[in-house]
């Protein structure tokens, strides 16, 4: 699943950095904590990967 918005990229692309051990998981706020847990490496790959040309910075609930 593609990431809807540019800020949902950007805290994928931090939660996959922490799984991968790049980042310390102390280091996350707000959404890329919460994503570090509840998603698998591949998951968090689509998320950060997804292409920001045309998407909004953020989306609302």
């Amino acid at each position: 699943m593609p990431a809807k918005s540019k800020a949902q990229q950007k805290a994928a692309g931090a939660a996959l950095s922490a799984k991968r051990g790049e980042t310390p998981k102390s280091k996350l706020k707000g959404a890329s904590r919460e994503m570090v847990e509840s998603m698998t490496e591949k998951q968090l790959e689509d998320f950060a990967s997804t292409k920001t040309k045309g998407k909004p910075e953020h989306v609302s609930k």
